[in-house]
């Protein structure tokens, strides 16, 4: 019985080590923090790559006091491999309301609706992305409106400076 256990001790072990050697080859390199935006590029074996802007808001307003969420951030994705550039994805750090979207506005002149699932939201279809891109380049300030499954309203502002440099960074990175 314990060298059965002993074995199976031993090739599980091996197995993670093998599973940690993989997610190794995985190199991740911080392009710079710009301003309120950092930029990231993931190269995987046969030198495939991602490229990621992120930022968190600046400030946040919920509707019910005490109500507690978990990580909130923007972040703006090329994937070259799947023909992906500049999409949009809001985490809003709780469950979303299932059938609601999340409303983005852009200094208060250009306004997105996003679909939600689970505590995402994203564009409808990369023209909307295209064109929030272009709001958020141009732009100074973003802020995102969501409800939760339970009926909490959230509000999230994000600062823009820097978005320009962080999406110069992550184009070039991934060409």
């Amino acid at each position: 019985m314990k060298s059965g256990f002993l074995t199976l001790t031993l090739s599980l072990c091996a197995m993670l080590m093998s599973i940690a050697a993989e997610a190794q080859n995985e190199k991740r390199r911080h392009l710079g923090a710009y301003r309120d935006w950092d930029a990231f590029v993931y190269t995987y074996p046969g030198g495939k790559k991602t490229c990621h802007m992120i930022s968190s808001p600046k400030s946040s307003q919920i509707s019910r006091q005490g109500a507690r969420r978990g990580d909130i951030y923007a972040m703006v994705s090329h994937r070259p491999e799947y023909g992906v550039k500049g999409e949009v994805n809001i985490i809003m750090g709780y469950p979303l309301r299932q059938g609601s979207d999340a409303v983005v506005r852009v200094d208060g002149r250009k306004r997105f609706e996003f679909f939600t699932e689970g505590s995402g939201a994203w564009a409808y279809d990369p023209k909307d992305d295209a064109a929030a891109v272009a709001a958020m380049r141009a732009g100074s300030r973003m802020v995102v409106n969501g409800s939760s499954q339970r009926g909490t309203n959230t509000t999230d502002t994000y600062s823009l400076s820097g978005f320009t440099a962080a999406y110069n960074a992550i184009t070039a990175a991934c060409r």
